[in-house]
């Protein structure tokens, strides 16, 4: 909330990617800003560079990314970068890169944060979470990280969301921050969670969709029913006793493409009495 705020005025255009994180679209309209809407294209939810190219005009002020993405699993690979760098190199866009999955990243491929180019940094808000990277996302504490002009502007806004995080969660972070493990260790540890889901998952009628970080697993069950994406979550909560979630309610437009996003960020013994009654349908 604070670094859209911070930059985004009245009429500016905002470059979103659809599926979305459901918060980036209403701060922007709350700031008065313009959505600018790129569908990712499937089935491994890519960025066609082609067509945010020619969505930017004088009006773009902000793009927002989030990699790992939040809901399909998909990543920026180091040529997404390139074609950013180009994309914006002669243009004042500011870029916000929601990294809060940066250490859930799976079959050894490397995380592409924005702050480890230079072309990107001078103009990137990179926002992080200790909640995601250390288990602990009931505690709300993230952080962004951000060129000093940038900076200034977000702490004009951020001052007044919240003055501190109370004292003792600090001082866990703290002691969290000193174990480096914890962290380096991440990515082995949910892959692990993946991979056992993906193999219980096996016998069922669910076409399990790839996933190259975060802790969800798209899942396209068009195969079993031609219920819309909210009603069949719906029913398999009810019949099934298994959560998950719709991905229309990521589209503005509501798309449904049949396809439903499970957590696997459980106990390996609720993944197993998941994918039973799963694979059961």
């Amino acid at each position: 909330f604070a670094a859209i705020t911070s930059v985004v005025h009245p009429g500016d255009e905002v470059i979103v990617f659809e599926p979305w994180y459901d918060a980036y679209v209403p701060i922007i309209e709350y700031n008065q800003g313009v959505p600018v809407y790129i569908k990712l294209k499937q089935p491994d939810y890519h960025i066609d560079w082609a067509e945010v190219e020619k969505v930017i005009t004088p009006k773009t002020r902000l793009m927002i990314f989030n990699s790992p993405h939040n809901p399909s699993g998909s990543i920026l690979a180091k040529k997404d970068i390139e074609e950013l760098i180009k994309l914006v190199r002669f243009t004042d866009i500011i870029l916000i890169n929601d990294e809060v999955y940066e250490h859930i990243i799976f079959d050894g491929e490397e995380h592409q944060s924005f702050s480890r180019f230079s072309e990107l940094y001078e103009r990137t808000m990179v926002i992080s979470s200790f909640g995601k990277t250390y288990h602990t996302t009931g505690w709300k504490v993230g952080y962004c990280a951000a060129p000093e002009e940038l900076s200034v502007e977000f702490q004009k806004v951020h001052q007044f969301l919240t003055y501190a995080v109370n004292t003792p969660i600090q001082m866990a972070y703290a002691d969290f921050l000193n174990r480096k493990d914890l962290y380096l260790e991440l990515s082995d540890f949910y892959q692990k969670k993946r991979d056992l889901f993906l193999s219980l998952m096996r016998g069922s009628k669910f076409k399990l969709l790839p996933c190259r970080g975060t802790y969800f697993q798209l899942a396209d069950y068009s195969a079993i029913s031609d219920e819309s994406d909210f009603d069949f979550v719906q029913q398999i909560t009810r019949e099934v006793k298994v959560a998950a979630i719709p991905t229309s309610v990521f589209y503005h437009e509501k798309d449904d493409h049949k396809i439903i996003r499970f957590c696997f960020a459980k106990q390996d013994e609720t993944l197993q009495k998941a994918a039973e009654s799963l694979c059961r349908i």
